[in-house]
């Protein structure tokens, strides 16, 4: 029976608000309790409530005053936010019936839960030693229910709340309203009966998700952990499931997710996709073997050195740019600057697709550029070379030489024309960065940079090798071309890149991965993979081609004087868009000009 009255008695001293004033008389009365003198124990608590009563008498007419007050700027202010906030903000109505706003979306807004919480706590006490919530992890919506917690660390639950889960807290805010509260919490939770545990984990999970809800800026990312309170399963959920849930959404977020059979019907009916909307090749066959250059893919074309890889490069890339007016990058670790410029100028000139866009016809190999050499509309009075070309005077400078040029040569204005018209395509322009002493983050970050900054989409690396540091060793090729075919498809970007291929026997035409002069492996990763090499002029006799697949008309192989112009059998390797054909192509070296012959085979033994 003594023992029942003195639980009785620290329960009425839990329920004094502890204040500076009588901090020293409560620690008295614990002291007089553990001695086991009650009479002492009841007056000095009996005094304390007189005291308390009387300062919150005083203090309950002030604050009336306040939130008489306060309310009706209130009122007028609540209506405005919702207007301007409905979207991101919710309103409920709590224990005391009056409208809270709240600073969470709905599905993030649980005020019962809240109230429920702290009123069984404020029920019994004693759960506060069990199923208290830490400063860091607190998240509490509405002020009022985080000082009744405060309250029961301090005062109601003082001596069963630990040292950590008191620890950043300050104490609670006595007042005649938050008594009525109190009062009002308990009443509601004693009606009914409810499981401490379940309530318990149900707050921490809401209070994970505001908590990282707040912290993150990205409304995409704000939906996303939103979205995790309707999952099927998220009542099942633990906290830790909720916590591993949130640092899902966080790490996938740069991840594209869909589910797969919704809007089936569109997407076979529009046809508008990065599957069949790719960017034409300037080869027929080609762009219809692989759907064109589609934005999320990587390629690569692979050739022997000194075959042209990075003239077929700027091939490519001057057709992107100016027939499809699009941006390009140029990533090279191979030719300088200089050597680029004077090879896209060749390019510009002599291409057939080009001409059409700046409307000049002309013809002029890279080594007449390289020399400055052009033709005079007429020789008389004119010193020319043998071949026809203006020659220099011996002291005339550069400038005088462009400046007699000019009224002397239809080429040479022509050719500036040309040169005057890239100059004014700004929109689609070629950009260009050489880089021979780099990592994989470096390469990364430079094609990233230029993807936010110009928003290019089309980027051309010649060659792909390894990062400075793992030159020579083969597999490290992989983990750069995985790089690379992590940004095409995280960007929806379209990536073309050059590889090497060994100096064999291999016939042109038998060409297989084994071919290549680097890791094997790279072709795993990339989405397509051509194998491309020159045809012996002494061996053109073996082969021949087709308009079709599929033919019953062949065409032998010219032969040239010139050197320039060259075979060049293309094996498909790798197409995850299908078929994967043998091409032949034929390059004038001197003007950067390819050409799609058509299917190449090696002629047929007559029975």
């Amino acid at each position: 029976m003594a023992q029942s009255n003195i639980d009785i008695l620290y329960e009425k001293l839990a329920q004094i608000p502890i204040t500076n004033k009588n901090k020293k008389e409560i620690e008295e009365i614990k002291k007089a309790l553990d001695a086991r003198d009650l009479k002492k124990v009841i007056e000095k608590i009996k005094k304390l409530n007189v005291e308390d009563d009387e300062e919150n008498n005083e203090t309950e007419k002030e604050e009336t005053q306040n939130e008489q007050q306060l309310n009706k700027e209130n009122e007028n202010k609540e209506q405005q936010n919702e207007e301007k906030n409905g979207e991101n903000k919710t309103t409920f109505t709590n224990t005391r019936n009056n409208k809270i706003e709240s600073r969470y979306p709905k599905q993030l807004s649980l005020p019962e839960l809240e109230e429920t919480y702290v009123g069984l706590l404020l029920y019994n006490p004693k759960l506060i030693t069990k199923f208290y919530i830490i400063f860091e992890q607190c998240a509490f919506e509405d002020d009022k229910i985080l000082n009744l917690y405060k309250s029961v660390l301090f005062t109601e639950g003082s001596k069963y709340a630990s040292e950590v889960a008191k620890r950043h807290f300050n104490f609670s805010k006595a007042t005649h309203e938050s008594n009525i509260l109190k009062e009002e919490l308990k009443k509601k939770v004693s009606l009914k009966k409810y499981d401490m545990e379940k309530i318990y984990v149900e707050l921490r999970k809401l209070f994970l998700l505001r908590q990282n809800y707040e912290r993150t800026p990205i409304k995409e990312t704000q939906d996303k952990i939103m979205e995790i309170t309707n999952y099927e399963l998220y009542n099942q959920m633990s906290i830790e499931e909720v916590e591993s849930a949130i640092n899902q959404v966080n790490v996938t977020g740069k991840f594209k997710q869909a589910i797969l059979n919704q809007n089936l019907t569109n997407f076979l009916e529009d046809g508008a996709n990065n599957l069949t909307e790719g960017l034409q090749f300037p080869f027929p066959i080609l762009s219809g073997v692989f759907k064109g250059m589609r934005k999320g893919e990587t390629m690569a074309y692979a050739m022997p050195s000194n075959a042209g890889k990075s003239r077929f490069t700027i091939n490519m890339a001057a057709n992107v740019a100016f027939v499809h007016k699009k941006k390009v990058l140029i990533i090279s670790n191979e030719m300088s600057e200089e050597k680029m410029k004077l090879c896209l100028i060749t390019t510009i000139l002599n291409n057939p697709e080009i001409q059409k866009l700046h409307g000049e016809k002309l013809e002029k190999t890279e080594g007449e550029l390289l020399e400055f050499k052009f033709r005079p509309d007429s020789t008389k009075n004119v010193e020319i070379d043998e071949d026809g070309f203006v020659i220099k005077k011996e002291n005339e400078s550069q400038k005088q030489f462009v400046e007699r040029l000019s009224r002397i040569s239809t080429e040479f204005n022509k050719t500036i024309a040309i040169t005057n018209w890239v100059n004014n395509e700004i929109n689609n322009s070629i950009y260009f960065v050489n880089i021979t002493d780099h990592t994989n983050e470096e390469l990364q970050k430079v094609i990233i940079n230029y993807y936010y900054k110009e928003k290019i989409e089309y980027i051309f690396y010649d060659t792909l090798k390894t990062d400075t540091a793992n030159i020579g060793i083969g597999e490290e090729l992989k983990k750069t071309t995985t790089i690379l075919s992590n940004i095409a498809q995280n960007f929806e970007v379209f990536i073309f890149a050059t590889l090497q291929l060994t100096e064999s026997a291999t016939l042109p035409i038998n060409l297989t991965i084994n071919d290549l002069a680097v890791s094997r492996t790279v072709k795993e990763v990339l989405d397509t993979l051509c194998l491309v090499k020159q045809i012996n002029n002494d061996n053109l006799s073996d082969y021949e081609y087709s308009l079709k697949e599929v033919d019953t008309t062949f065409y032998d192989l010219k032969k040239y004087k010139n050197p320039d112009v060259r075979y060049y059998a293309c094996v498909v390797d790798k197409n995850r868009a299908g078929a994967k054909p043998k091409v032949l192509f034929r390059l004038n070296l001197a003007y950067n000009r390819w050409e799609e012959l058509g299917y190449l085979r090696l002629k047929q033994q007559k029975k």
